[in-house]
């Protein structure tokens, strides 16, 4: 099978002369063979070179495992795991990350694009000159899978607000992070039991031993599928996650403030997944959140502009 990729293939060593710390870029994938390509360009058009990329194939059926091989045959700053069985995100990420060489992590899911040519360049600079930090994210754009903006958000900024806030609302989003991998293994990774979660519980535990920070930029092309997805559908997924946040927010109950609104925030979303036309409500609804639990991630829309030359 002939594959037609736009090629942004890096050259060079992968130390770049220990000029730079290199930083490790973790691509876990499932049958995306149609989207992953646009993702790994996104990752060669970084300003910032000294880089490695590990794509963990989770035993995918379609064409990724051929295409991506034959990405790596002519770029040796490519790794390719292969998962024998599919084992989900959170195992693909801990595999990836273990054998990683780089100083830092970066997250890439396969559908999504690096909007922002300088964001590794940016975070490294941040941490480098921050060693009291170890997790660094950025803001979101979310498009449709026409490629039109849905909606983009920056989330809280620095560390205290982010503190105040991490227990009501993830305050990351995955594909924008970078962090310190002696962080990582410090707490321990990914834990498999907050499945659908997972990054959430990553930074609540990385934030008993170090300091946040979110740039106010765009970094990310986020491909939102729950956006298509059938309304019930959206609905089952919010209720199904109840019990895990449930969990989650009671082992850092002692270790984050606002624990009790964090848990009203839960239920809340739990009843508002039954509320019928509750997009009508919207206004309303958005009043009520922001006077119990104050203001969310700062957002607003552009719904009708597209990114057909990115993703």
């Amino acid at each position: 099978m002939q594959f037609v990729v736009k090629a942004y293939y890096a050259t060079g060593p992968i130390n770049q002369l220990n000029m730079t710390p290199l930083v490790s870029v973790i691509l876990p994938t499932y049958n995306r063979d149609k989207n992953i390509a646009k993702a790994i360009e996104s990752v060669w058009r970084q300003s910032y070179k000294s880089l490695e990329l590990i794509i963990v194939n989770d035993a995918s059926t379609d064409a990724t495992a051929e295409l991506v091989g034959n990405l790596a045959k002519y770029n040796p700053k490519i790794t390719i795991l292969h998962n024998e069985m599919n084992v989900g995100i959170v195992a693909s990420l801990n595999k990836g990350i273990n054998v990683a060489r780089g100083k830092y992590i970066a997250r890439l899911d396969d559908d999504d694009v690096w909007c922002d040519d300088k964001k590794i360049e940016k975070q490294v600079d941040f941490l480098e000159k921050n060693p009291g930090y170890c997790l660094v994210g950025g803001g979101v754009i979310k498009i449709n899978k026409n490629n039109k903006e849905i909606v983009r958000y920056l989330l809280p900024k620095e560390d205290e607000y982010i503190r105040k806030t991490i227990l009501i609302n993830n305050a990351f989003a995955h594909t924008t992070v970078l962090f310190r991998k002696d962080t990582f293994l410090k707490v321990g990774g990914y834990d498999e039991r907050f499945c659908f979660i997972e990054d959430w519980d990553l930074w609540l535990k990385m934030g008993k031993v170090s300091k946040f920070y979110n740039f106010q930029e765009f970094f990310v092309l986020y491909l939102d599928q729950e956006h298509d997805d059938p309304y019930h559908y959206r609905n089952y997924k919010i209720r199904r996650n109840v019990k895990i946040n449930m969990e989650l927010r009671k082992k850092y109950m002692d270790s984050y403030p606002h624990y009790k609104k964090a848990i009203l925030f839960c239920y809340a979303s739990y009843f508002y997944s039954f509320i019928p036309f509750r997009k009508k409500l919207g206004p309303i609804i958005f009043q009520i959140r922001k006077l119990i639990f104050g203001s969310p991630p700062y957002k607003y829309s552009h719904k009708n502009k597209s990114f057909k030359n990115e993703q």
